[in-house]
């Protein structure tokens, strides 16, 4: 009877994560979406899309805690406990760096910004979309289904890969147009590339806690 409490209680915390990671997933596209508004010269788009994402970000917040209250309600073993924690914990941790690239977005759609560059990072957005695509159903299918949820994690780290390539590709883009961008919009693009970055391998890195638990929860 306790272990069916158990599992109860374990289901519940990953449907919570599960909704978590719908929600971070939401402020991806969102970022996509600011991003092409961007590309398109609409910047007034690309400012309500950034003003939602940033009230959907506020709600991946709450539901990270509501999983910790949860994790303190069972008697998980410790280990499998702490696994969980991380997981939720860069989930989190996504959706903050997305943040912080919306944040960038909003100061650029300021400036001059080359058609070719913002077009570069809309590619790099929508990689970042499909790798958290791609992540949400592994996610979906921890406890249910652990040897589809392992291989759709493996598959979250050939979604980074492709990211990995454009970032470079972008790299070479500051290059490219160094002397002609503002100094200051110069940097803030490498903070935006950089915060984009982050938020893929916080990606992958969920997707390694998701293989970890697919081993526990057999």
């Amino acid at each position: 009877m306790e272990r069916w409490f158990e599992k109860r209680r374990v289901n519940k915390v990953l449907e919570i994560a599960y909704r978590q990671m719908a929600v971070a997933l939401d402020t991806i596209n969102d970022l996509e979406k600011a991003i092409k508004a961007a590309a398109d010269g609409d910047k007034k788009s690309a400012e309500t899309i950034i003003n939602r994402l940033f009230k959907t970000e506020e709600e991946v917040d709450d539901l990270r805690r509501t999983v910790f209250e949860e994790l303190t309600k069972g008697k998980l073993a410790p280990r499998d406990r702490e696994d969980i924690m991380k997981l939720v914990k860069n989930l989190d941790r996504t959706a903050d760096h997305v943040k912080d690239s919306a944040r960038s977005v909003l100061v650029l759609l300021g400036s001059d910004i080359p058609k070719e560059m913002w077009e570069a990072y809309h590619e790099l957005a929508s990689g970042i979309v499909s790798t958290a695509a791609v992540l949400r159903e592994s996610l979906k299918s921890l406890g249910e289904d652990n040897a589809r949820a392992r291989l759709m994690s493996e598959r979250v780290e050939d979604e980074e890969n492709k990211v990995d390539r454009k970032y470079l590709e972008i790299k070479s883009l500051l290059l490219k147009y160094g002397r002609e961008l503002n100094p200051s919009a110069l940097m803030i693009l490498k903070d935006l590339l950089d915060s984009m970055e982050e938020a893929t391998d916080r990606c992958a890195d969920t997707g390694d806690y998701i293989r970890v638990l697919t081993v526990s929860f057999k």
